[in-house]
């Protein structure tokens, strides 16, 4: 008898732990959308709104080569693309809502500058606080050769310039919601890192400097003269080629 009750307790027992109701695990960690995702959920309405303008343009879509001219004067950010064996066309421009500082090279972190020059997009954030953005590659070897020169350090450039969505920025170009989808797409269908930005003080196809601008460092006319010719290689867009803003 005392063994059957010993046995019975045991499987009493043993029934009993398996029946222990255990903490729930801890909740995931919520998804943050990847650049996939931001596609998946962006890239049907961007690529509808693309593909009029590369129609019209003769580029097919996706292109080979896309390049970003943001104008500061102007306030625009042009899209020019190419396909096999093409030279660059305009594709369309946009309206730059949000661009903080003056005429002028970004000299030092804080100065509420943006860039001016030649750079590579060098990632895309699908979670930027501005809704999606792509990132510039400032400071490139010809802003740290110039700092060197200047005494400036290194360290104390700055960075973080992106163009993105909304309509306010410091430092970086704001276009707005849907031409920043439209470019976040573009830029992951092309691959972002072919994706060229070339940020000028003005148009110069069709403007000089201000009478009353003066350069903060003898180097900012050989910068400028390179941007002259960079533009000079890529087409004047036509005067109805309004930049759309929204």
């Amino acid at each position: 008898m005392t063994r059957t009750l010993v046995l019975a307790l045991a499987v009493l027992v043993a029934a009993g732990c398996g029946q222990i109701r255990r903490p729930p695990p801890p909740p995931a960690a919520p998804h943050e959308p990847t650049i996939t995702d931001r596609v998946a959920q962006y890239g049907p309405a961007a690529r509808a709104r693309l593909l009029p303008f590369f129609t019209a343009a003769g580029v097919p879509y996706p292109p080979v080569r896309i390049l970003l001219l943001g104008l500061k004067q102007e306030r625009q950010l042009q899209l020019y693309a190419a396909g096999p064996a093409q030279g660059f066309a305009f594709i369309r421009s946009f309206a730059i809502l949000g661009a903080s500082g003056e005429l002028g090279p970004k000299l030092r972190e804080g100065d509420r500058q943006v860039p001016e020059g030649v750079y590579r997009i060098v990632y895309l954030n699908p979670n930027s606080i501005a809704h999606v953005s792509l990132a510039v590659g400032y400071p490139n070897a010809f802003d740290r050769a110039h700092a060197d020169e200047d005494g400036r350090e290194a360290a104390m450039l700055g960075g973080d310039i992106m163009i993105h969505g909304g309509s306010g920025s410091v430092g970086c170009l704001a276009i707005g919601d849907q031409p920043a989808e439209d470019l976040f797409v573009l830029a992951a269908d092309v691959d972002w890192e072919q994706v060229v930005i070339v940020i000028s003080p003005v148009d110069f196809r069709r403007s000089a400097l201000p009478a009353d601008y003066r350069p903060s460092a003898s180097w900012v006319n050989q910068l400028y003269a390179w941007l002259r010719t960079t533009l000079g290689t890529l087409p004047t867009p036509p005067p109805s080629a309004a930049a759309v803003g929204r």
